[in-house]
Formats: structure tokens, sequence, C-alpha cells
């Protein structure tokens, strides 16, 4: 009982709880992997996508500066092949016709071509004629802001290391940066000028410098404020042209940023333009794309938690409705059933947990009966040991008495007898009220009174109201019976006999003012009866008949019932009978665990 108490007071999660435990450990391992397999192609996306505009600039640029040189190459080809303006390079003698020359000539030709090109550049003719008037324009030294010409003479550059460079590794018509040119960002066409007569005479230079930023048509498509790093590089030479974007040359994975690095080849140059990108600009939408699949993967986790938790809660209520007919079954209430509608296993176990319980049913109304019947049975066969016991002694007294001649007594004796036998015969039932009961004792001690007359006195206490309440029959009588056999000692004896209701049991009591017992008397009254003489009833002390009506109370209403016997020796005894008060009327039938009537046998 304490082990059930303990199961039934232990708290227990619900088997549907339980399996949601699984269930939203793998939701969110499932989100997690969706999760970061769509930020993984987001990103790769967003990331080529970037590139992929990235490199449309860099091949754009690439065109521009292709055009433009194009273009520089095309004016350099018009004054490399004009023969007026070589034949008018080569002018001297009078200072006047050299002037004419310049004005008509060589400044027109100068020019034209700052007039026809989109960008500002600067176009230097360096000339070894020392007739030619010098025209110097803006200051070499300075950014270009305006197109402009320059006429210098060649003494002016050829102890220029730059030129000696050039001279010496015979480069011709071609790019480099030359002079000033890497320090303000400019990339020069240089190109030596030879006279129409043998092709092969140096009449000078020509010189057509342009920005690279010019070149580039602008950087708007380049966002160096995020950190974007776009260089021309002379691959040829292994030297970088032009550069902008951070103060120091970034490196691939230097310090804290990483960069991708694209690079885009001029057509038929060794320049090549190359873009270091951050790769932070790259994944710069990276965190919100972050955000949003985390609020899209934590609101599916509380969708498909709130559908697990729903499944998870019908399928506990039919288990709950389960566990509760279990309980009730548990409680006795064994016409509880279960009721499931559609098709799948619950309705299965409910069709089961019906069968077995119609079993159960069936089987403890059939123990039932049968124990009913055993019970009346044992509960007769106790009661037919007392009836020979007493007739034994009755009819020995009634032997002697008419030994003796003492018919009237004989024939009072007789009828006694016979009331006390109707009276415990009772119907046939085994149950009978206190009142009976105690008519029962009178009718004894009627016919213990032809026997002593007036050596003994009795008196009742009852207290009003028990009257009705029933008990098991002949269960004073055989206590009322050992005091004459056993207790009186001397020429009177006094018997008290008690009834009191006591909270919800019937206490009726047996008291004598006669020699009461030893405890060694006692303690044999008391034991099993196998403990106490012998079988056939006439063992010591009167015992037999003590035994029986404690088992037969015991065997009726339970173990807290039966007989208690207190007794000190030479002060008196008293025995102690309790049954239980809310006992049913008198013939009334018993009722079986499931509230159903069941008729006791006779």
């Amino acid at each position: 009982m304490v082990y059930s108490a303990r199961r039934s007071a232990r708290r227990y999660m619900p088997f549907t709880y339980k399996t949601m435990i699984p269930y939203l450990l793998l939701v969110l391992l499932t989100d997690a992997v969706i999760g970061s397999i769509s930020y993984s192609m987001l990103t790769d996306s967003r990331t080529e996508m970037a590139e992929t505009s990235i490199r449309t600039s860099m091949k754009q640029a690439s065109a521009n500066i292709r055009y433009k040189m194009d273009e520089i190459q095309r004016m350099s080809d018009t004054l490399f092949g004009s023969v007026p303006f070589q034949r008018a390079l080569q002018e001297d003698g009078d200072p006047l016709d050299v002037y004419l020359t310049m004005t008509d000539e060589i400044i027109p030709a100068l020019k034209a071509p700052l007039q026809l090109f989109g960008n500002d550049i600067r176009l230097m003719l360096y000339t070894p004629n020392p007739d030619l008037n010098a025209v110097s324009g803006d200051n070499l030294e300075l950014p270009i802001k305006n197109s402009d010409y320059y006429i210098l003479p060649l003494a002016g550059i050829e102890d220029a290391d730059w030129f000696d460079e050039l001279e010496n590794e015979d480069r011709d018509n071609g790019w480099l940066q030359i002079d000033t040119d890497r320090k303000l960002g400019n990339i020069s066409h240089f190109r030596r000028l030879v006279s129409y007569s043998d092709y092969k005479t140096g009449i000078g230079y020509i010189r057509i410098t342009a920005s690279l930023e010019d070149l580039f048509g602008g950087l708007e498509a380049f966002p160096i404020a995020e950190g974007f790093t776009v260089s021309m590089l002379d691959s040829s030479a292994g030297q970088t042209l032009f550069r902008k974007g951070p103060q120091q040359e970034p490196e691939e994975g230097s310090g804290s940023v990483s960069y991708l690095t694209l690079s885009e080849r001029i057509p038929g140059t060794d320049l090549l333009i190359e873009t270091k990108v951050p790769r932070r600009y790259l994944t710069r939408d990276a965190g919100r794309l972050q955000q949003a699949i985390v609020l899209v993967c934590a609101l599916s986790f509380a969708v498909m938690a709130c559908i697990g938790f729903l499944v998870a809660r019908l399928s506990g209520r039919k288990i709950s409705r389960i566990l509760s007919t279990v309980r009730s079954f548990q409680k006795g209430r064994l016409e509880k059933r279960l009721h499931f509608s559609g098709s799948d296993e619950f309705v299965q176990i409910a069709d089961a947990f019906n069968a077995m319980a119609a079993s159960i049913d069936e089987l403890l109304r059939s123990v039932y009966r049968q124990g009913v019947q055993t019970k009346q049975a044992e509960l007769e066969a106790l009661q037919a040991q007392i009836n020979p016991h007493f007739l034994y002694n009755t009819l020995s007294t009634i032997s002697s008495l008419a030994n003796l001649g003492e018919i009237g007594k004989v024939t009072e004796m007789v009828h006694g007898l016979s009331r006390f036998y109707r009276l415990t015969l009772n119907r046939g039932s085994v149950q009978i009220t206190v009142e009976r009961e105690l008519e029962q004792i009178e009718a004894y001690l009627d016919i213990q009174r032809v026997k002593y007359a007036e050596a003994f006195r009795v008196h009742f206490d009852i207290e009003p109201g028990i009257e009705q309440a029933t008990i098991i029959k002949l269960v004073l009588q055989p206590f009322v019976e050992n005091i004459f056999k056993h207790a009186w000692f001397g020429e009177r004896i006094s018997i008290l006999i008690t009834g009191r209701r006591e909270d919800d049991l019937i206490v009726l009591q047996v008291i004598d003012d006669g020699i009461g017992m030893k405890p060694g008397t006692l303690r044999e009254l008391t034991e099993p009866r196998e403990a106490s003489g012998d079988e056939d009833g006439h063992g010591s002390s009167g015992g037999y008949g003590v035994k029986n009506v404690d088992e037969r109370i015991k065997l009726k209403y339970g173990q807290p019932y039966g007989v208690v016997i207190g007794s000190v020796y030479g002060g008196g005894t008293t025995v102690r009978l309790t049954f239980p008060a809310d006992l049913p009327e008198p013939g009334a039938a018993e009722k079986d665990p499931r509230g159903e009537n069941e008729r006791g046998s006779s």
C-alpha cells in the first residue's frame, strides 16, 4: 500500500510531451541546417552578383581606356605622318618665316587634336630646331586642369634620366610614365618624329600626356570609400602606374581585412587593371540576410512547435482518457469503458481494453459470488459448532434433573431451551438485531435460573437507539455460559451486559465479578485455535466458544472488529465485542464490490 501511494504521489511527464523533445530537436536541427545552407547560398549569390558587377565595371573601364588610348594614338599617327608638319619642324632661316610657319602649320596641328579629344590632355613637342620659338603652357609640375600644348627644346630633356633610359632601351611609340607622370597620376604616349625624306633622321619627339583617372572615365563605379583599391599595372615592367584607394598597398589577407583581387587586361597593351575588393563589401548585406534567415527559422520553429504541441495535446487527451479509465479500474469502478472514433491505434486499444474489462468484470462477479457463498458456508459451519456445544451442556443438565425427579424444572428447562433455539434459528439468517440477541440471552438465563435459582444477578445497560443495529447471532451467549462454567466462585455472582455506540462502532460488553483468569489462562484463551485444547470444542477454560465468536465476527466484518478480553485474577472479567455501526437492516441482501445486489444463501 505504501509503494502504491508513493507511485500515485509521483509526478509523471506525459508521454506525448516526451515525444515532443526529439521532435523539437529535429525541427531545430532542420531549421539550423536549412538556415545555414540558405545563408551560405544567399551570401555566395550576393558575392557573385557583386563580383560580376565589379568585373563589368572593370571591362567598361578597360574599354574606355582602350578607346581613349586609341584616340591619342591617332593624334600621334596624324602628326607623325603629316608632311607639312614635318617640313615646318625643319624650317630655319629668317625668323619671320619661321614664326609664320609656326603659326600656320605647327600650332594649328597641335591645337586641332586638343579640341577634338574629350578630356584634358597635354600635347608636348620636343624639337631639336633652335630656330623654333618655345611655347610654354601650364606648369608641368601641377595636375592637368585644362588641355594645352607645349613647344619645348629637345635640349631641355636630353640630360634627363628617363630620356636616356628610353634612348638606351630604344623604346618608341609606346605608353609609359616619365618625368612627373608618376607623381601626378598621369601616363604619356611618347613617340620619335623622323624626317619624311629618309624616315631615319630625327626631327623631334611628341609626348601626349593624359590623367589616368580621366582615362578610367571616372571611378564612380568603384566605391573607393568602401575600401576598394583600383590600380593600373605595367605587366612588362612590373610597375604600378596608378593606384586609387587606401594609403597603404593592400595585401590579400593582410591584417583583419581580406580582399578579393580581380584583374582585367587592356587589349593590345601590357597594361592591366587590378581591383582589390574588401570581402566585407561583398558580404555587407550578410548581417541583414542572417537576421532575416534567423527570424524566418525562428518563426518556422515556433509554427512547427505549435503544430507539434497541438498534435501532442490531441493525442494526449486520448492517452489521458485511457489513463483515467485505468485509474478508475484501480479504484474499483469496473463499469468504465473506452470509446474512440476513427480507425487508428487508439480505437484498437479501446476495443482490447473494453474486452479485457468485460472479462475482469465477469471474473470478479464470479469470484465475489463464490466468496459470498464460501463466507456464508464458513459462518454457518461455525454457528453449527456453537449450537451442538450449548445443546450438549443443556441436555446434560436436564438429564441430571430428571434423575433427581425434578420434573417441574425439567419442564421449565425444556420450554426455555425451545424458546432459545427458536430465537437462534432466526428464520435462517445469520444476522440478528441487538434486541433479539438480548432476548436470546434472556432465554438462556431463564434456563440457568431453573438450575441456579436466585444465586446470580444480571443487569442490562443498553443505550437507547442501538436496539435495531444488526450483528451476527450467538455472540453473547458463549461468554455468559463461560461465566457460569468458569468464573463463578462463591455463593453468588453478578453479571452486567452493556451496549453503546462509540463513533462508528457498536460495542457490547459482558462483565462479571467472578474469580477472573490468570495471565497464562487469558493468553491461552486468546491464542489461535490450533494452539489451545483439542479440536472438538472441549478445550480448557471454555476457550473454544471465545475463539469461535471472534472468528465469526472477523470473518463477517473484517480484522478491525472482534473480541477483546480483559481479566484480573480474583477481580472479574470484561469481554468487549465490537461491530461496525453502519450495518444493513436484518434480512437485507448484501452488496458486491460493484454495487450490484447478490442474495446470500440462507
